[in-house]
């Protein structure tokens, strides 16, 4: 039987089982090209300007009746001309990005297990990722009960085998657990978070047999109001424990954004935020704030210098930043303008990293196709070349990326509510 008619059938097949259900059969399709001269690392005389188109696609079924609910993401990530055109399934580029089930014990508890994305508040310490093409998914449990005071308790723990405590594994940690409490009303919404990240490492390494685990934890809180028109959010955290290395962790992350809106399509806003940071001489702890799970590419700066894969336990961060939308129908305009600087002190004391400018534009066609392109440009400071090129001499070149979206996500079934 042909791929296309099993895929009719299963729809037939579920359309017949629905009567007390819901089902929905999604798709996902995006492609992004980019051109990139100092993205990530500030632009040198070796650095050449390169040209890359990468892919995500997903199939996405959700399930849902009044017991439980199923999720299930199929997604395949891609650059253009990674893999041979006569390629095969065993090259296994298909893969699960999510699948997991909730139970719902009643209408105020569920327990929600599986591979699945934990994304809460602004995303700054958890967060979907979903800028990366393969986006982040945890193999975690969520314990979760719903009223006028929303608590998720979360608890993920990885192991390789059978009959053995050793994590050998890919991932980030070996535990991972997690309290996010959250109240919500009519003009502001508050939560706490308590987290604790515990990462392995062998005592007896070379021999690599006797395991233990290093926790870092973080306690901080996230709170967003209007007041007077204006919107405001605000993080707090702060961080203890210790590192994978063994140092002691103390170490917080502080943020206030505002946006006010200046009729009914543009809004104008800034804040700021300080991720604190170690210094590079005569620091006797690791005093550089770790945002860990977060969606880092959605602060300080679309180009990626800070906290996206890189940055981690280094000077740490001023951002002070500027930002306007302007949304007139289908299309929509964004801008952003970062002054970065170093908390931690630079071990040549240019504390100075740079001046971000960011540019997106976005277009929606009847709510099925959305195109997005931006550029970017970084004005790099002397300091941010002395902590990415240590102990080098480089000569600064120009430093800027440029991009293109299209985004197809269509809804290829969905059964009729009773």
């Amino acid at each position: 039987m042909k791929l296309k008619n099993i895929f009719a059938l299963a729809i037939l097949l579920l359309a017949g089982s629905t009567l007390y259900a819901q089902v929905k059969i999604s798709a996902e399709v995006r492609p992004r090209s980019e051109y990139s001269h100092g993205t990530k690392m500030p632009a040198t005389d070796d650095t050449d300007g390169s040209l890359i188109t990468s892919q995500r696609t997903r199939l996405n079924l959700d399930y849902q009746n009044e017991d439980f609910a199923i999720g299930i993401v199929m997604q395949d990530v891609r650059n253009w001309g990674a893999e041979k055109q006569l390629t095969t399934n065993g090259n296994e580029t298909v893969y699960l990005h999510q699948a997991w089930a909730e139970w719902f014990i009643n209408q105020t508890f569920s327990v929600k297990a599986g591979r699945q994305q934990l994304v809460y508040d602004d995303h700054r310490m958890l967060g979907s990722v979903g800028w990366a093409q393969q986006a982040r998914s945890h193999d975690v449990a969520v314990f979760k009960y719903t009223g006028s005071l929303n608590v998720h308790f979360g608890l993920a723990y990885n192991n390789s085998t059978l009959n053995s405590n050793v994590y050998i594994g890919p991932d980030y940690y070996k535990r991972m657990q997690y309290l996010w409490l959250n109240r919500e009303g009519d003009s502001y919404s508050a939560s706490l978070l308590f987290m604790s990240v515990g990462r392995p490492y062998f005592k007896d390494a070379p021999v690599n047999t006797d395991q233990g685990v290093r926790c870092t934890r973080t306690a901080g809180t996230h709170i967003k109001t209007q007041l007077a028109g204006v919107k405001l959010a605000g993080n707090f955290y702060y961080q203890f424990g210790e590192d994978v290395a063994g140092n002691d962790v103390s170490a917080f992350n502080i943020s206030v954004d505002a946006t006010a809106a200046l009729g009914e399509t543009f809004n104008v806003g800034g804040g700021y935020e300080l991720l604190s940071g170690t210094d590079q001489v005569g620091a006797d702890k690791n005093n550089s704030f770790n945002p860990f799970f977060g969606t880092n590419h959605k602060f300080n700066g679309l180009m990626d210098y800070f906290y996206v894969g890189n940055h981690i336990d280094n000077v740490g961060l001023h951002d002070i930043y500027a930002k306007a939308n302007f949304k007139p129908g289908k299309v929509k305009f964004n801008a952003a303008l970062h002054f970065f600087s170093a908390h931690g002190e630079v071990a040549s004391g240019n504390q100075g990293l740079g001046t971000e400018v960011d540019l997106f534009c976005g277009y929606s066609h009847k709510g099925k196709v959305q195109l997005d392109f931006g550029y970017s440009h970084m004005f790099a400071g002397d300091g941010l070349y002395d902590i990415k090129y240590p102990a080098q001499t480089v000569e600064e070149k120009g430093n800027h990326w440029a991009w293109v979206m299209l985004t197809f996500k269509p809804t290829l079934y969905e059964s009729k509510k009773d």
